[in-house]
């Protein structure tokens, strides 16, 4: 058991972190700032910090570095209700050992807690002065949702180091805004970020146009010229819709990531190049494994760190904040207070969004068009496309079939069960629901305790009386 330390100025979660923590039999101190934290903290014997973000007076990302100063190696982990991408990476670039974002559950904080006083705390990363928050723009990661924090957290976790990145999703879902981010966030970044779509290179070209060609190869090839690959030395290289590159030319891909060094068209001699690849795709590589148009060896070294972008239609509590900053994205008129009304967002968020973020983006910019700098309504949307369905069925639609046939069946039938009838029904359809919800949440309880509508001590107490994880 350790003592731990929770440096947060909401009493609710203090009281909630110091009931839980105390019956698990750890010993908990309160710090309602990142000053009084540091002056509990100059005492020593902590085993474990639990820091808030924004704290009055210094924030918490500032204090950590003071913290560092009086408790060394001891594991801080830090929380936060406003995440974004630079709050993920200045906190593991400060050697935070987690990163949560509120609401979580205490089941879930408790766990991180305990692998932090087993395992310790990485050491920092690349820097530990903090910059300046930088204001959204074009290329910036947005959203809110859980399926975002988690993604913030895989790109400050997987950018500072050099490995491969296997980025997936749907067309429309930001796979090159997330190698984009990976590069910046880099120790590449000074270096070139070239982008490749090899879908768009005729298949006749793409060896010449990735490895490059020595004078005298073919003809017309009156001077030597550098590949793609090679012309990204020293910095990252895209690789997008990768499941489209020929199978031919797989092995030579996997040598030149294996080997760094490519060998271009003509040539006998390998030459020394120093890039990071980040690949992304929207096609699903494990059929195309099955069937042999892409190699397993490939496959595996290009996702040594897999990245997986969900669709917008599985996190709608997103398309808000998105859509209002495609709308201060767009070109208005000077002096205009254009805004999205209730109704607007409402809208929005019924949409099933088969073409993602990219469609959304478009859609806000059609109707700032239209409404010519006054607010935007509905009848200013672009039309939904015919037949546009969400790929995924509604939550519960298979449940309450089953559910369906299940009453009839046991209203027509005696078992014996003296069980109440409706108590058998909740046992039957309630632990799939909530197995549905989690994996729809991606494992987050609080999510999960929010769309089912219950609080998260009875979602809980529910999960454990059906043994469902």
């Amino acid at each position: 058991m350790g003592r731990i330390l929770i440096v947060d100025d909401e009493a609710s979660i203090c009281w909630a972190f110091r009931e839980f923590l105390t019956d698990e039999g750890h010993e908990v101190e309160i710090a309602a700032s990142a000053e009084e934290g540091l002056g509990l903290a100059a005492g020593g014997g902590l085993d474990a910090v639990v820091l808030d973000v924004r704290l009055p007076g210094m924030d918490g990302l500032t204090a950590m570095a003071r913290f560092r100063e009086r408790i060394g190696a001891t594991p801080i982990i830090v929380i936060t209700a406003f995440g974004n991408l630079d709050t993920a990476v200045r906190a593991i670039e400060g050697g935070a050992y987690d990163y949560l974002v509120k609401p979580f559950d205490l089941d879930q904080a408790g766990a991180v807690i305990k692998r932090a006083l087993e395992k310790g705390t990485p050491s920092k990363r690349r820097r530990t002065d903090p910059d300046p928050e930088p204001q959204p723009g074009p290329e910036t990661l947005i959203g809110a949702s859980p399926a975002m924090q988690d993604l913030f957290k895989s790109i400050a976790l997987v950018a500072p180091t050099d490995v491969p990145v296997l980025i997936t999703g749907e067309s429309g879902t930001g796979k090159e805004l997330v190698a984009r981010a990976i590069h910046r966030h880099s120790s590449r970044h000074a270096g070139p970020f070239l982008p490749v779509c090899l879908a768009a290179l005729s298949p006749n070209l793409v060896e010449r146009e990735l490895f490059g060609h020595v004078r005298g190869s073919f003809t017309g090839a009156v001077q030597d010229q550098k590949g793609l690959l090679e012309l990204a030395h020293g910095g990252t290289v895209l690789l997008d819709e990768v499941g489209d590159i020929p199978t031919l030319l797989q092995v030579k891909l996997l040598r030149a990531i294996e080997h760094r060094e490519v060998t271009p068209v003509g040539d006998a001699k390998p030459r020394a190049t120093n890039i990071r690849v980040v690949a992304a795709t929207n096609r699903p590589l494990a059929e195309l494994m099955a069937t042999g148009q892409f190699r397993d060896d490939l496959f595996f070294r290009l996702s040594v760190f897999p990245i997986h972008l969900p669709p917008l239609r599985d996190r709608p509590d997103d398309i808000p904040v998105l859509a209002e900053h495609f709308l201060k994205q767009s070109r208005l008129p000077d002096g205009a207070d254009v805004h999205l009304s209730k109704e607007v967002l409402a809208e929005l968020r019924s949409r099933p969004w088969p073409g993602n973020v990219r469609e959304l983006r478009n859609a806000i910019e059609h109707a700032a068009i239209v409404a010519r700098g006054r607010s935007i309504r509905v009848e200013h949307l672009p039309t939904t496309h015919p037949g546009a369905t969400t790929a995924r069925p509604p939550i519960g639609r298979e449940i309450q079939e089953q559910a369906t046939l299940w009453a009839h069946q046991e209203a027509q039938s005696n078992t014996g069960d003296e069980t109440p009838l409706y108590e058998r029904f909740l046992t039957l359809v309630e632990p799939p629901l909530l197995r549905v919800v989690l994996d729809r949440c991606q494992g987050n309880r609080a999510a999960a305790a929010q769309m089912l509508g219950m609080h998260r001590a009875t979602l809980r107490q529910r999960l454990r009386k059906y043994g469902v994880e």
